[in-house]
């Protein structure tokens, strides 16, 4: 099969072309002949050398797919041979084809070509891990999530507006500032001419809001800490602006705050499949209503997978970046 490897950690043209053999089925596992694949930031880090692939895992880059079952082990699943299925996977997302874990597949959602449905999975399993079961936005409460052009942020706009919640999100431009609201935010706040802890604090009366979901870590943690409301949770899930933060303790203790942490990657399959039960109720009637959308910002063929690279580091993009493979 045609794939995409890593010929060595570097820039976006260490990625190669090259011919691997189909990769080989565990139990619980079904072949997937790969239609699209998405491009995460996940995929960045370990091009160049600082994501360490898990233990059994593909060494070639790509966390989610969608594309035609062709064979494996569907025991107990829902799913027949033939079925288009959109799966999270642990790597070996940029080739012909592609092994998933059954558990951790979902159906195309109804009227989503390949393309929109494999730039879910990532997406809408972290959004739904972090913000929904880690620090459990409830109703009633307001959210922040920083990078709301991203992939991930556009997603967690989407789903957080849709369950009614008031939802705040920073950009680093005008424009993108504009589509966070369009895609559900009360308001856009440009981070590079704005105070995002300011204009929280004023939109909420001074409370602060409930939830923050943060890609940058750094230097933003002290300035979440303090646009938190009371009983307020941070989730920390990409280290952009650095690995280190001050941390003021006294407000965690008065204010009963939480701050935590989690990858996604390396959680075990069985909690995998109980986040595809609750995407499968909660999220997956929303995508076939229409009430949230995938957003594609720009689609490569598979052997342009240095170019797409190269955009995701650019942070031009709104939305997610994809690779059509078939």
């Amino acid at each position: 099969m045609r794939a995409i490897e890593i010929t060595q950690p570097g820039p976006p043209d260490v990625l190669q072309l090259c011919d691997r053999p189909m990769p080989d089925l565990k139990p619980g596992e079904i072949m997937i002949r790969v239609h699209a694949a998405g491009v995460n930031r996940p995929d960045v880090v370990q091009r160049t050398g600082h994501y360490p692939v898990p233990p059994g895992a593909s060494d070639l880059p790509g966390l989610e797919v969608a594309g035609e079952i062709v064979s494996g082990d569907l025991t107990g699943s829902p799913f027949k041979v033939g079925d288009m299925v959109c799966a999270l996977v642990q790597g070996g997302g940029y080739a012909e084809y592609c092994a998933a874990p059954v558990a951790q597949c979902l159906p195309i959602p109804r009227g989503l070509s390949a393309i929109e449905a494999a730039s879910l999975p990532e997406t809408t399993f972290t959004v739904w891990s972090n913000v929904f079961d880690r620090v459990k936005l409830r109703a009633g409460e307001t959210f922040l999530v920083q990078g709301g052009t991203s992939g991930i942020g556009v997603t967690a706009i989407q789903i957080a507006a849709a369950f009614g919640h008031r939802v705040f999100a920073t950009a680093g431009t005008e424009e993108k500032r504009r589509t966070c609201e369009a895609l559900g935010a009360e308001r856009g706040i440009n981070y590079r001419t704005e105070d995002f802890a300011e204009v929280v604090k004023q939109a909420t009366g001074g409370k602060g809001v409930d939830v923050i979901l943060d890609m940058v870590g750094g230097d933003y943690v002290a300035r979440e800490i303090n646009c938190l409301a009371d009983d307020g949770r941070l989730a920390v899930i990409a280290l952009l602006g650095g690995m280190k933060a001050q941390l003021d303790l006294g407000q965690l203790l008065r204010r009963r705050l939480t701050v935590t942490g989690s990858t996604l990657r390396p959680r075990s399959i069985e909690f995998k499949a109980a986040i595809v039960a609750n995407l499968r109720e909660h999220v997956w009637p929303l995508l076939e209503s229409g009430k949230i959308k995938p957003v594609i910002y720009r689609t490569f063929p598979l052997e342009q997978a240095a170019q797409a690279h190269t955009l995701m580091e650019s942070s031009q993009h709104v939305g997610k970046i994809m690779l059509q493979v078939l």
